[in-house]
């Protein structure tokens, strides 16, 4: 396993510990990831939330926001809550919905540094209020109701939300980036 700068709390299911419910919870894990990924594998422990988050989180990963779009969020948030495994997945996700590494990389510099265009701006802005303040400000929703349907604006709040939650956990839990995953940029 990769190197971590938390402490370990709760260790993955072993692979010789993975029978019954627990295998079958995880072979129902994200496709993209795959169920041997240190989330899945430490997030299991606790199966009933399990059972119900693993939905939830697919359903975003597949919603009705574009995307590069989505991608783009999950990254700032991963960035702003300091989750170097979420930030990981979801760099190596963003490279396959047409971010390139250089976009990826520029996340972590936020919404005012040059280069992006306007509505990639608004998003990680979005991103930024929803972190500091816990919700957006009148000009970002402006913006983005230009873009977004109503569906499409509540499912970015939920999309940042549940991204907050992800973080939080894999950050106390100390959850080790898998093997080949890179962390945040140097």
């Amino acid at each position: 396993m990769a190197e971590s700068s938390r402490p370990l709390r709760i260790a993955p299911v072993p692979i010789t510990e993975r029978t019954g419910q627990i295998r079958d919870l995880l072979d129902q894990s994200s496709p993209g990831i795959g169920p041997d990924a240190n989330i899945f594998t430490t997030f299991v422990r606790a199966p009933g939330l399990f059972r119900r988050w693993l939905p939830f989180g697919g359903k975003l990963l597949n919603g009705k926001l574009p995307a590069r779009d989505r991608e783009l969020l999950i990254l700032r948030t991963g960035w702003n809550c300091r989750a170097e495994y979420e930030w990981a997945q979801h760099a190596r996700i963003a490279l396959r919905c047409d971010l390139t590494v250089e976009e990826v990389d520029r996340v972590t510099l936020g919404p005012d540094e040059g280069g992006w265009m306007p509505f990639d701006a608004t998003l990680l802005r979005a991103a930024d209020e929803l972190h500091v303040t816990s919700t957006v400000s009148d000009a970002t929703w402006s913006a983005l109701a230009t873009r977004f349907t109503t569906e499409q604006l509540i499912e970015l709040l939920m999309l940042v939300g549940h991204y907050h939650l992800v973080a939080m956990t894999l950050n106390a839990l100390g959850v080790e980036l898998d093997d080949g995953l890179v962390g945040f940029p140097k």
